[in-house]
């Protein structure tokens, strides 16, 4: 094997870090709760236990809003907290979703020196 396919083979943990992000991006339903997660109290109701901005919005109201299963947004919501594009937080037993600000500010600051 050549040294530059070496190279090309040994990723450092930025480039998995970033591909990790691209992988969870990759999907619209994931986008459009990353766009609605940046506005809670514009795109979701109010909820009955944590607030919206403070602790983010309980999986029932995204699968609410997307239309689909709460198993399945559990699983799109999985991919999101893997990247570390968004946080979950537990009350009681309901999980609450946000973004997570400064991962994204990351992300985008990696794509614009790796282009």
């Amino acid at each position: 094997m050549t040294q530059v396919k070496r190279a090309r083979r040994a990723a450092t943990k930025s480039d998995v870090e970033l591909l990790g992000c691209f992988a969870a991006l990759n999907s619209e339903r994931r986008l459009q709760i990353m766009e609605w997660l940046k506005e809670p109290t514009r795109y979701f109701r109010p909820q009955v236990d944590g607030d919206l901005e403070d602790d983010g919005v309980c999986g029932v109201l995204i699968a609410e809003k997307l239309g689909v299963s709460q198993p399945t947004v559990s699983e799109h919501m999985r991919v999101l907290v893997d990247a570390g594009l968004v946080t979950a937080k537990r009350l009681r037993q309901w999980t609450f979703y946000k973004r997570d600000e400064r991962t994204i500010a990351a992300f985008k600051r990696s794509v614009r020196t790796s282009l």
